[in-house]
């Protein structure tokens, strides 16, 4: 795992259109390292709309420059990725009732 993300997405379509979004913007994520609150290390946050990290690392790494290399790396796998093409099933992915 390389990233995660604060969103939950009802349909498999909405998950990979948000994929594909930050693989078009890939050249353009700048992303914020900080140091994280409880524990040693340090993660990258991209941040989005609503105080919510559109993506962030999926750990803590040991040192500063470490993270940014780990960016970096999330970055160049992201641009080569081909486009997708997106399901033509909306089935949701979780009952809407949380269950």
């Amino acid at each position: 795992m390389v990233a995660i993300t604060a969103a939950a997405f009802e349909t498999p379509g909405e998950a990979e259109r948000c994929f594909d979004g930050l693989r078009v913007g890939a050249a353009g994520l700048t992303a914020r390292i900080t140091h994280v609150r409880e524990g040693i290390g340090w993660v990258w946050v991209v941040p989005g709309s609503r105080a919510l990290p559109e993506v962030r690392s999926s750990r803590a790494y040991e040192r500063y420059a470490t993270c940014q290399n780990a960016f970096r790396r999330f970055v160049a796998l992201l641009a080569k990725q081909p486009p997708r093409e997106l399901p033509g099933s909306t089935a949701p992915l979780r009952r809407v009732d949380g269950r």
